[in-house]
């Protein structure tokens, strides 16, 4: 069949051996796969009124896809028909057998008749519907055909229908071996609209020029909205080289090709595809047609500029940087301010890499703004500056419905919000986008807006539920992100990164530090600088603290040249906690000193209360609890309304130790009052660690818990709290480091 094809239907117009660029040549030809359909519209016609309404409802609906898609074998096309109407099935069938059982003479007399559709006061079939044209570009199409092409074509037919009869005795023989009622459930499965599989395509030779456009627009539309559904890589690689054997010059191809390998990371195929699609859209003339002279212009400078992003994406700044500068030259050549505003904005985030670029972006959202480009908005302001900045682009967004932008500009809330320390309103911001309806129209079964906006407030959901205890809904969300985005899909490595997280910090609490040691290797694998992180939280957890502090100070050098400032503070915060356990509680000040400044700089509110903490906890050692009392009063209002539950049940546990310490100076009565205070909230402290299975937590608690019942004479509550300290002491591994040494 594909030689068939090649040969007769697929003839490119050469002139000296140049191909030319519409190497389609007509739009469309006879196949037998056509000539099937032309066989069912003629079959519908001659039913007229026998038919039912909702039979005609259904055969209406599918029309369309089996006019639009890629040629199918013959046994699919009937189970399509059949589910729709079993008895113009049969009628289809029969017509198809007597034609290619029968003469040539029969298949030049049902042509003839297809012009009779058109004829009368109130013809079949109007000229000017979807149907009416088919009809009329297929008959053109025959008419066009030499004898000896129309001779290829009967054979084709044939062997077309030949090949379902063969399947058809092989089926047959595996229903006897099959129960029927498994046989319905699989049919009833089977639905048209959803794409073709691999051998589905192949077995249909070479697209036409308009089967390929809406091969492509239906892919295309797949990768944007719903990737599962979508061909894998291989096979869509494998169609795209197929039709661009055909067809070199298409430039829509190459571009598909392109997206298709971002999909695996692939950056040769990529760059590849993104050249040719540039290359072919100046040959063609397409964007000349459109942007007049400034057409080629135009496309040169927009493909330095997606040169440059996609360098940017894989990590190459270099080269990006001069594919950038290539678009800048261009676009300052042509007078173009929107492409010279996207490059100031990529320029921003090259630049940002090496040195603080405020200014260049200050600039870059207020040209932004005068030419309707919504862009991010300024790093280390305060959140109502930033929100601000955030509302005028959104005002855009909506006013032009901008859906796609609209859900992007929601998930970078939603992580500014993470990332300020509200978890609340991070949620919130969450919840809209998960609940809002695309603005863009999709196709029935095609699942709305499965973009990386999604998978990232997915991600940021099912990291808010970890951290408040829930593992279970926090599972059920991974595992729809992994049903949502394969493997195998561009966005999949987000949901990776959070599920190595989450069951990392719940290793971490549960003191299995060598199951949170053999995930730290997957984490470094999607995310270098997370990895080394916690790497080194490891190390400090297995008192490895030579070790960890090497590892701490060369991450925080290379933190601090790539201002990462959120992972700078982070850093710090554990370097603080090193000398606490090696007894350097001095040198620890000025360290927390300079988290503290940075919090409060870049306003992230939540870090700059878990450092106050530490500051507390620091006081609380160097013998000051009352001032450390003081300042708790300060911070812990933040981490109870916003923080996770193990933040939550550190800061009780502190305020419980400064209780206890500063009690020690109060008369009997009010130490009593003041000790039974601190137990309440070691019993606060006690929910919030058994709520994540923090045990280590849990332990020293109890331990804490049974000092104080044994100072106030309660021996039966002091017995239990002993009691359940020993099974967790004998579960656990003792470390020998001092209950006081240790904040978290």
């Amino acid at each position: 069949m594909a030689s068939v094809h090649e040969s007769l239907y697929f003839n490119p117009m050469m002139t000296n051996g140049v191909v030319h660029a519409n190497v389609f040549g007509i739009k469309d030809w006879v196949t037998p796969y056509k000539m099937a359909l032309l066989v069912l519209l003629s079959e519908l016609g001659r039913a007229g009124a026998q038919l039912g309404l909702l039979e005609r409802r259904r055969l209406n609906r599918l029309l369309l896809p089996l006019l639009q898609g890629p040629d199918m074998p013959l046994s699919r096309l009937r189970k399509a028909i059949e589910e729709s109407c079993p008895h113009l099935a049969s009628s289809v069938h029969i017509r198809l057998k007597l034609m290619a059982e029968g003469e040539l003479k029969d298949m030049e007399q049902f042509f003839d008749d297809l012009s009779d559709s058109f004829t009368g006061t109130e013809p079949e079939v109007h000229k000017t519907s979807v149907v009416g044209l088919f009809l009329r570009h297929m008959i053109l199409a025959y008419n066009k055909l030499s004898f000896s092409q129309v001779y290829k074509l009967y054979t084709a037919l044939q062997q077309y229908f030949q090949n379902d009869e063969k399947k058809n005795g092989i089926d047959e023989t595996d229903m006897e071996l099959t129960n029927t009622e498994e046989l319905e459930g699989k049919m009833e499965k089977e639905e048209l609209d959803v794409p073709l599989r691999e051998e589905e395509i192949s077995c249909s030779g070479p697209l036409s020029q308009k089967q390929a456009e809406y091969f492509l627009s239906q892919q295309a539309s797949l990768l944007k909205n719903d990737e599962t559904k979508a061909l894998t890589p291989a096979s869509l690689q494998k169609e795209l080289n197929n039709l661009l054997k055909f067809n070199p010059d298409f430039a829509e191809a190459h571009y598909l090709s392109y997206l298709n390998s971002l999909r695996v990371q692939d950056v040769f195929s990529s760059t590849h595809s993104l050249l040719h699609y540039f290359d072919r859209l100046i040959l063609t003339g397409a964007e000349s047609k459109s942007n007049g002279d400034e057409g080629y212009g135009r496309s040169l400078r927009y493909a330095a500029l997606n040169l440059a992003a996609l360098h940017c994406r894989f990590g190459h700044y270099q080269q990006a940087e001069l594919a950038l500068q290539e678009a800048i030259r261009i676009a300052q050549e042509s007078n173009d301010h929107v492409c010279l505003q996207h490059c100031l904005s990529w320029l921003y985030i090259l630049e940002q890499k090496i040195f603080d670029s405020c200014v260049l972006l200050e600039h870059s959202v207020n040209k932004s703004l005068h030419f309707g480009l919504p862009q991010r908005a300024f790093a280390g302001k305060a959140a109502n500056k930033l929100m601000d900045a955030l509302k005028d682009s959104d005002l855009l967004h909506w006013k032009h419905s901008l859906s796609e932008l609209i859900d992007i500009s929601i998930a970078q809330k939603t992580a500014i919000w993470r990332l300020y320390g509200r978890s609340t309103m991070a949620l919130q911001q969450a919840q809209t986008l998960l609940s809002m309806n695309s603005l863009e129209a999709v196709n029935v079964g095609v699942q709305q807006n499965n973009t990386e906006s999604f998978a990232v407030v997915l991600c940021h959901l099912a990291e808010l539920h970890a951290e408040q205890g829930y593992f279970a809904a926090a599972s059920e969300i991974l595992k729809h992100l992994k049903e949502r985005f394969p493997p195998n899909s561009q966005h999949a490595q987000l949901w990776m990164l959070f599920d190595q997280k989450i069951q990392f910090e719940r290793a971490m609490n549960d003191g299995r530090y060598h199951i949170a040691d053999s995930l730290v290797a997957g984490i470094t694998a999607l995310n270098s600088i997370e990895g080394v992180y916690r790497k080194a939280i490891v190390l400090k957890a297995q008192n490895q603290m030579s070790e960890a502090h090497k590892l701490l100070q060369k991450l925080l050098i290379h933190c601090q040249k790539i201002k990462n400032t959120e992972m700078v503070i982070s850093v710090l915060l554990s370097i603080a906690e090193l000398y606490w356990r090696s007894s350097c509680h001095t040198i620890a000040l000025p360290v927390l000193l300079q988290a503290l400044a940075l919090s409060r700089e870049y306003s992230l509110q939540y870090l700059a209360s878990e450092t106050v903490l530490n500051l507390a906890f620091s006081q609380l050692i160097l013998g000051i609890p009352e001032q450390a009392l003081n300042i708790l009063h300060m911070a812990i209002e933040p981490v109870l309304a916003h923080g996770a539950v193990l933040d939550k049940g550190c800061a009780m546990f502190l305020v419980a130790k400064c209780q206890v310490a500063s009690a020690a100076s109060y008369t009997p009565q009010k130490k009593i009052e003041a000790l039974e205070s601190a137990i309440l909230n070691l019993n606060e402290a006690k929910t919030y660690f058994a709520k994540v299975d923090c045990k280590e937590q849990l332990r020293d608690v109890l331990y804490f818990q049974a000092r104080l019942f044994h100072t106030l004479g309660k021996t039966q509550e002091r017995n239990k709290c002993a009691m359940l300290f020993r099974q967790l002491h004998q579960e656990l591994p003792a470390h020998g480091v001092p209950l006081i040494n240790a904040f978290k």
